[in-house]
């Protein structure tokens, strides 16, 4: 992985091991100020703070994009080669071994882009529909999503200003995830890897924000419709 912390000592771990950690660290503090509140783990809550911490950890990496393309498009060739020789580059780059400090390296999270090359090559184009819908999506979501989380975990906002924000983001994630989903297909992207992969690395990564964006339309029209967060348990 590019060499990262090469000769270096010191703790290290493994790059799916740093995103659980950052995941674990926002929903369980989530949890924790929930239950200060004296309301209970209600699972629609749990649910959809679970894909806030996911989406705010994302949020990171497609700023990354934006901001260290140059770092994609440098990196593609190394993971192309890599797949190329029969390695499976998602799980090379997310067994790598990443010194402590660099847990939220830009170039670290970048490289992720260029690794994902290997399964969709939009990411090294600037003008694809892919690399732009992440990096609005980066933009756009990281301040609705800390502040849906928040209220639904203790909730200050209105109930329906809290719907109306919801309905806006959660249909923005379902038409834009639909989307990309399509035009991987209609371009035949699909075509250029293993089922398999097409299965764990696309398909797998990308349903959550489907059935997410379900359950958040659902749960902002309740919260509009009640006037109330009962439909978060409180």
């Amino acid at each position: 992985m590019n060499g990262s912390g090469s000769g270096e000592r010191g703790l290290r771990i493994p790059v799916w091991g740093i995103a659980i950690v950052l995941i674990a660290a926002i929903f369980t503090a989530s949890l924790y100020l929930r239950l200060q509140t004296g309301a209970g783990l209600d699972a629609r809550y749990c649910a959809l703070a679970a894909f806030f911490s996911v989406n705010l950890l994302i949020c990171y990496w497609e700023a990354c994009l934006l901001w260290r393309h140059g770092v994609v498009v440098r990196r593609a060739p190394h993971w192309a080669e890599r797949a190329a020789g029969g390695a499976s580059a998602a799980a090379a780059f997310l067994t790598a071994q990443v010194p402590l400090r660099k847990t939220l390296s830009t170039e670290l999270w970048a490289d992720v882009w260029a690794m994902y090359s290997v399964y969709d090559d939009s990411y090294t184009d600037r003008g694809s529909f892919g690399f732009n819908v992440d990096i609005g999506n980066g933009l756009v979501t990281a301040i609705p999503s800390v502040l849906l989380l928040a209220t639904y975990t203790n909730p200050f906002l209105p109930a329906v200003v809290a719907g109306i924000i919801g309905v806006a983001v959660f249909w923005q994630w379902l038409y834009c995830t639909s989307v990309y989903v399509s035009s991987f297909f209609l371009a035949g992207r699909h075509r250029h890897i293993g089922r398999k992969d097409m299965y764990l690395y696309f398909l797998a990564p990308n349903f959550p924000w489907l059935l997410a964006s379900i359950l958040g339309l659902y749960t902002s029209v309740r919260l509009i419709l009640d006037g109330n967060y009962a439909v978060l348990g409180f």
